[in-house]
């Protein structure tokens, strides 16, 4: 899942491709259990992951610390969440997830 702050709160906007092998190591190094409240919740429905499948059960999520990471992605926008998948680049540990900003034409809207 992925997440921008948008409004003052972090939101799921996104999913990322199915990652390959070397690329989920280099993630799940980062990954820990959050130090507090999530603002995601454990289950989001179906169409959060797969927005034209109205079908699609709920999905129960692993709730992670917040973690940068560098993501390719189109910049198709539909309603609140990207319209295609995101594919993973590289982890940046050295960004604070609080200082991330959406782009411009993300925030608010």
């Amino acid at each position: 899942m992925a997440g921008l702050p948008i409004d003052g709160e972090l939101r799921i906007v996104g999913r990322s491709a199915v990652l390959r092998p070397r690329d989920s190591m280099a993630l799940a190094r980062w990954l820990k259990p959050p130090a507090g409240p999530h603002p995601w919740p454990d289950v989001v429905k179906g169409t959060t992951l797969d927005r034209f499948n109205r079908d699609a059960s709920s999905v129960a999520l692993t709730l992670v610390e917040p973690v940068v990471v560098e993501v390719s992605a189109d910049t198709a926008w539909s309603g609140q969440a990207f319209r295609h998948a995101l594919r993973f680049l590289r982890v940046r540990p050295e960004l604070p997830p609080d200082g991330v900003e959406a782009p411009g034409n993300l925030a608010g809207g």
